[in-house]
C-alpha cells in the first residue's frame, strides 16, 4: 500500500503578534481554510519553533490550521529568553490563542516536547480539545532525559555523543543536564553559544533511521541553537516544572472521551518506544501506531503517513 505523503504547501493567511504577559510575544500563524476544523500544531523541543513543513499534515482545504512560536523561540520575543517560561505558561498561551482566536474547541497536534505540551494541555483543558494526535511521546520523566543526555542513546550513538560530552569535564559528569544548564546560563554569550551547539548538534544527530546532513547543519546555526538548547535544558533541569516524575501518566485519567492516535518510531533513539506503550496503558482508548522503519523525526515517510492518515481520520468529526 502506498503511503501519505506531505499535503502540498501552504502560506499563512493571517499571522499575530500576540502579547502573553509584560515581557513575551508569541507568534502565530493561521493558514488553510478559515471556516475550516480548527487544529494547534504544537512544536518540538522546547525551544524548536515551528517551521512551514508541520502545515503539511492537514488538508488546507479542511482544516484551519494553527501554528505557533513558545515563548523565546521563533519568531516569539524576547529570543532564548528563560524568565517567565515554563510548562504551565505555555499552557496558558495556548488558552489565550484560543480566546484571541474564537475557537471552542480543537484538535491539538503535537510531537516530541510537543507531546508533552499537548498531553499537559489536554489533562488541564479536557474541554477544549476535540482530538489528539500525537508522535514520539516525552513525559520529560528522570529516565526519559538520562536516556538522551547521559546514558542510553550514547551506546547507539558513540561517535556523535562522543564531543557533547567532551564538553564537559569528567568530574561534572553525573549530572550532564546540570553541567550543560551552568554554561547555557553563563554570563559570557561565547560560552553559552558554544555549549549551545554542542547540544544542539548532538540532539541534530540521532532525530532519525537514516542521518541527515541538511538537518544537523541547520541545528548548530547559532540563532536556532541557542534558544533550543538554553530553552530545553531550563526546562529539564527544573523537570518540565512538574511537581512529580509521572504527573502525565498519573493524571491521564482526564483524556477518558478524547479520541487519539499516538504514532512513535520503532528505532526512536531520542524517545524510546516505551514511552508510546506507558502512554497507551493509561489511556487505552488511544490508537498506537509503532512505525517499524523510523526514528524520531516527524519527517520520516513512515510517521508522515501514520501522521496524515490520522488528521485524514478525523477531518470529517
Amino acid at each position: 500500500m502506498m503511503r501519505r505523503a506531505l499535503l502540498p504547501e501552504t502560506e499563512p493567511y493571517r499571522t499575530h503578534m500576540l502579547p502573553v504577559s509584560s515581557l513575551h510575544s508569541v507568534y502565530v500563524e493561521e493558514c488553510g481554510n478559515p471556516e475550516g476544523k480548527p487544529v494547534l500544531i504544537v512544536h518540538g523541543g522546547p525551544g524548536g519553533g515551528s517551521n512551514p513543513s508541520m502545515r503539511r499534515y492537514h488538508d488546507p482545504a479542511v482544516y484551519r490550521i494553527i501554528l505557533f512560536d513558545q515563548r523565546g523561540c521563533g519568531r516569539s520575543t524576547p529570543h532564548a529568553e528563560l524568565r517567565e517560561n515554563t510548562t504551565w505558561d505555555l499552557v496558558a498561551d495556548m488558552e489565550c490563542i484560543r480566546s484571541h482566536l474564537g475557537i471552542e474547541r480543537w484538535q491539538v497536534f503535537g510531537g516530541s516536547w510537543g507531546s508533552t505540551l499537548s498531553l499537559t494541555y489536554a489533562e488541564t483543558h479536557p474541554e477544549r480539545v476535540a482530538e489528539l494526535v500525537l508522535r514520539g511521546i516525552f513525559m520529560i520523566r528522570r529516565f526519559e532525559i538520562d536516556w538522551f543526555y547521559s546514558k542510553g542513546a550514547s551506546f547507539v550513538f558513540p561517535d556523535r555523543f562522543e564531543a557533547y560530552q567532551a564538553h564537559i569535564p569528567e568530574a561534572e559528569r553525573g549530572d550532564m543536564i546540570a553541567a550543560y544548564y551552568r554554561r547555557l546560563t553563563d554570563p559570557d554569550p561565547a560560552v553559552q553559544l558554544a555549549a549551545a551547539k554542542l547540544w544542539s548538534g548532538w540532539e541534530g544527530s540521532a532525530l532519525s533511521l537514516l542521518p541527515n546532513p541538511a538537518r544537523e547543519k541547520a541545528f548548530t546555526e547559532d540563532h536556532y541553537a541557542i534558544a533550543f538548547a538554553r530553552i530545553e535544558c531550563h526546562y529539564f533541569q527544573n523537570r518540565g516544572f512538574f511537581e512529580t516524575d509521572d504527573h502525565l501518566l498519573r493524571h491521564a485519567g482526564r483524556l477518558a472521551g478524547i479520541p487519539g492516535v499516538i504514532v512513535h518510531g520503532r528505532y526512536d533513539m531520542c524517545t524510546p518506544v516505551i514511552n508510546a506503550w506507558h502512554l497507551k496503558q493509561a489511556w487505552p482508548e488511544a490508537d498506537l501506531r509503532i512505525v517499524e522503519d523510523a526514528g524520531h523525526a516527524m519527517s520520516e515517510p513512515g510517521i508522515v503517513d501514520e501522521l496524515v492518515t490520522a488528521t485524514e481520520r478525523f477531518a470529517a468529526r
